[in-house]
């Protein structure tokens, strides 16, 4: 008897109806004789209208009613589908987050989660009973909730299926896998059968939106078998063909040949800012980065330029959208330690990348980037890497251009 972890999105619930869909999925499950925790989503908008109510009182909201707010969402879906379940015959039970309890850290909004108590599952499981549990959320050890940000439903189920030592953890969304890049920009895009942890680690937090980033790292830490599905396939069930990502030995196990780019991701949710004209002396980048990452505001691409008179420097830096009121009143705050001129804001950019752990062991990877983007005219803004990729900042209106012409010049478009 198999125990399994399932996490189904927002759009995979996003009504009455597709609620039912995902209690024949599970009833299915349960009848290859499974033990079963369900992590869920709020439905389908729900949580975007819950931000918007949020935003709307106060922009620059308390985080800790903030997710006082957000995390209700949930809720409401793990009792649907467990009334769902029984309708069909199916035992089962819905536990929050706070009955376990799911404990994390106390930065609201974006806490992580920091152990999972799993008895009461266990027992419940071992009654014959399926577990629902919501994701995206916790409870500090203060017994305030805590939500783990945007996409933390697979951060939860991931942590679920760790603590439970669960066989595989299957990812249900509107998607039936992993792709070369977004199938939206271009009809050659391929779907990947495996998936290094490494390389979805990267796709996850370069732009693609099949899981979220904390949740392949705790895979990969774990060494949770994660597999991506759709939840609108006539038979859902371990047999779909949908993409795992595992261990780069058990793809050559499978005698799968690695390439060397595995992918092309993008993301438009950054933007750029330059802190223009900054005394170039020691200590100035700790004194600019140092206020931000005590609002836990995630810092990207970063590039340093100095005058030719080495008396001064520009930084240019990028943050997501979502933080960039909050960075601005950081540094503003900050503006007489740090001693800049003014702030330069740009939103209009697109972060592009190629991965693939195939990199480490050829060259010439980056500069048939750069040799392609510049055939197409396109400039490039900044430049990072990592062992696996290699990530450029260019003006977001030719983010469709550069994603098509790398994914042929790698040589990733289908047949």
């Amino acid at each position: 008897m198999a125990r399994i972890v399932l996490k189904f999105g927002g759009t995979s619930v996003g009504d009455i109806d597709r609620i039912k869909n995902v209690a024949r999925t599970v009833k299915k499950e349960v009848e290859q004789g499974h033990q079963l925790a369900v992590v869920v989503s709020a439905m389908s908008g729900v949580t975007n209208q819950l931000v918007e109510y949020v935003q709307r009182i106060a922009p620059l909201y308390d985080e800790r009613e903030y997710d006082v707010v957000v995390s209700t969402g949930e809720q409401v879906t793990t009792g649907l589908l467990a009334m769902a379940l029984q309708q069909l015959g199916v035992p089962a039970r819905s536990f929050q987050s706070w009955q376990l309890p799911i404990l994390t850290d106390e930065a609201h909004a974006k806490a992580r989660i920091e152990s999972v108590a799993t008895s009461p599952l266990v027992d419940a499981m071992s009654a014959g009973e399926v577990c629902i549990v919501p994701g995206f959320q916790g409870v500090t050890a203060g017994g305030r909730i805590t939500t783990l940000g945007r996409g933390g439903s697979d951060t939860s189920a991931v942590a679920l299926a760790a603590a439970l030592q669960a066989e595989r953890c299957d990812i249900y969304t509107d998607v039936d896998g992993v792709y070369t890049t977004d199938p939206r920009i271009t009809d050659r895009a391929r779907k990947l059968a495996m998936v290094t942890y490494e390389e979805m680690l990267e796709m996850a937090s370069l732009g693609s939106k099949v899981l979220q980033t904390r949740s392949v790292e705790l895979a990969m830490n774990h060494r949770v078998r994660v597999q991506v599905l759709s939840s609108f396939a006539e038979a859902p069930g371990s047999a779909l063909p949908g993409t795992l990502v595992v261990d780069e030995e058990e793809i050559m196990a499978n005698g799968l040949e690695q390439s060397v780019v595995s992918g092309i991701a993008y993301a438009k949710d950054d933007v750029k800012i330059t802190v223009d004209a900054v005394a170039d002396r020691p200590g100035v980048a700790a004194a600019l980065f140092g206020p931000l990452a005590a609002a836990n505001i995630n810092v990207d691409m970063i590039v340093q330029n100095v005058s030719h008179d080495g008396k001064a420097t520009d930084i240019t830096f990028t943050v997501g959208k979502a933080d960039l009121a909050r960075a601005q009143a950081e540094l503003e705050k900050a503006r007489n330690v740090i001693g800049f001129a003014e702030l330069k804001i740009d939103p209009n950019v697109a972060k592009v990348s190629v991965i693939g752990v195939g990199m480490r062991s050829h060259a010439g990877v980056a500069l048939m980037m750069f040799e392609t983007l510049a055939a197409k005219g396109i400039n490039i803004q900044v430049i990072s890497t990592s062992e696996i990729k290699i990530s450029v900042l260019i003006a977001a209106d030719y983010t469709e251009l550069a994603v098509r012409a790398l994914h042929t010049a790698y040589g990733l478009d289908a047949a």
